[in-house]
């Protein structure tokens, strides 16, 4: 009778998780829709940020950026990449890499500085050519007057990258 009751309750818990897990096919659990599209390509973020007043070139930036996109993408997707002809193509460049000083302290130094990057973004959806759009995206990083941005850059990328990608993802992918 117990063996009965166990052998109920588990094949229960499965037909569950199996129609949480089956349902509505189009929806996953970063909210992404894809429609039709199989594939998507990021093609090479130039880094143009030095034709920004103020901004400076960062070596390695444009590679990091675009394989950060990359990854975030084939991660939350069930989406295969591909070199040329993707479904959804994302294409831009890097147009902004600046520090700044925010607040000063007593010694006319600066306190607080913040890193500034910014994304210029094309994205076509081949499948879905009115989502087609070009959009800005940026994001910042602050960190201790004290500091070099060389002692903080691993952790301000990953910011950066994180918070950016994430935008342009929602952006052209989540269909809220």
């Amino acid at each position: 009778m117990l063996d009965v009751r166990k052998m109920k309750k588990k094949v229960l818990l499965f037909t569950v998780f199996l129609a949480f897990t089956q349902s509505c096919g189009i929806y996953n659990f970063s909210g992404a829709s894809t429609g039709t599209a199989e594939s998507f390509q990021v093609n090479f973020f130039q880094n143009y940020a030095d034709q920004s007043p103020g901004s400076t070139i960062e070596p390695q930036l444009d590679r990091d950026f675009t394989n950060s996109l990359q990854d975030l993408i084939a991660n939350l997707t069930s989406l295969s990449l591909t070199s040329n002809s993707g479904d959804l193509v994302y294409e831009g460049e890097i147009v902004e890499y600046r520090v700044s000083p925010m607040s000063a302290s007593a010694n006319q130094t600066a306190a607080q500085n913040r890193l500034t990057m910014s994304v210029n973004v094309r994205f076509y959806n081949t499948t879905k050519e009115d989502s087609d759009f070009e959009r800005r995206f940026s994001f910042f990083f602050d960190f201790p007057g004290t500091q070099l941005l060389e002692s903080v850059k691993s952790e301000a990328h990953e910011v950066l990258f994180e918070r950016i990608t994430q935008d342009i993802f929602n952006a052209s992918l989540a269909d809220w």
